[in-house]
């Protein structure tokens, strides 16, 4: 089976659920507390293998019970977690979320020893079929990667989340860029909202060397662009009880869908159903959903 690498971030995710997000200085009553597995290179590590990827993680935990509990996790999904490094002077990654009634959700991130994952702590790629990375771990050690993944002419697809600037370089290393609305503005400067203005920011990014485009648009589905081929490709419409982790779910979907050689069509069909279900349930890792599920 076609490995799928993935390198990035392993986070507990502490998670209230309340009638509205607080503004600031405010204090809202009345929520409910659940303690979930996430991280968004956990995350979609999870998808991955959940919707029938062959899935090695690549990423450094704290010398903590959070660092234990999610390699635990992580093994309990199949997933090879040789090259989760542990760091003695840092703890692992937390994440505090705050979900509303609308599934829609506010999230600070304390990085911990995902900080400190760098360059000299990435294996031997070279196995790897697709490599897929997020950003919250550091830049550096994505453009390492990436370069590495260019030697041997493999496939990089990484989700820009959280939105931040990418260089030149590491853009036209990529074979896939998965942007939500927000990201892809934050990258291109181009608005979107609508077919029209993600083709825009779709050609800015292709202009820089990328070779495939996605822009996930929530409700409206998600748009694909090439040199030679365009797509626009509907949501279904469910009722949204948690946002969390769907766009971690669409990454490692697309992922899976790409090493089973599926058309652009069918591997964006496949990661809309994918996140189209997770948006269903609260937690990250935890409304993911498995291969049967996606019919």
């Amino acid at each position: 089976m076609k490995k799928i690498y993935v390198i990035g971030s392993a986070n507990t995710d502490m998670v209230v659920k309340t009638e509205f997000l607080p503004g600031p200085g405010e204090t809202v009553l009345g929520g409910t507390f659940f303690m979930n597995a996430g991280g968004k290179g956990a995350n979609q590590a999870v998808a991955a293998a959940r919707l029938g990827g062959d899935v090695v993680f690549v990423g450094r935990v704290g010398d903590d019970i959070f660092g234990k509990q999610t390699i635990e996790g992580l093994q309990k999904e199949k997933i090879d977690t040789r090259f989760v490094s542990e760091d003695r002077e840092n703890p692992s990654g937390t994440a505090l979320i705050t979900v509303n009634a609308e599934g829609e959700n506010c999230i600070v991130v304390a990085p911990g020893a995902n900080s400190k994952l760098n360059a000299a702590h990435l294996p031997d790629l070279r196995e790897a079929e697709i490599i897929l990375m997020q950003l919250e771990i550091p830049i550096e050690t994505i453009e390492a990667a990436a370069a590495k993944a260019k030697e041997h002419q493999q496939r990089v697809i990484i989700n820009p989340a959280p939105a931040q600037p990418l260089s030149d370089v590491l853009l036209k290393d990529l074979f896939l860029i998965t942007p939500n609305e927000t990201e892809a503005d934050h990258l291109t400067g181009v608005s979107v909202n609508d077919k029209l203005t993600a083709r825009k920011a779709a050609e800015v990014l292709l202009r820089k060397g990328v070779q495939h485009v996605i822009i996930t648009m929530g409700k409206q589905g998600a748009y694909y662009k090439s040199e030679d081929k365009e797509l626009m490709i509907d949501a279904p419409v469910v009722e949204v009880l948690d946002t969390t982790a769907a766009g971690d779910t669409f990454s490692g979907a697309i992922a899976v869908a790409l090493t089973e050689d599926k058309s652009w069509e069918d591997a964006i069909r496949f990661a809309i159903r994918a996140a189209s279900i997770s948006v269903t349930r609260l937690g990250a890792q935890a409304s993911v959903p498995y291969r049967n599920e996606i019919g």
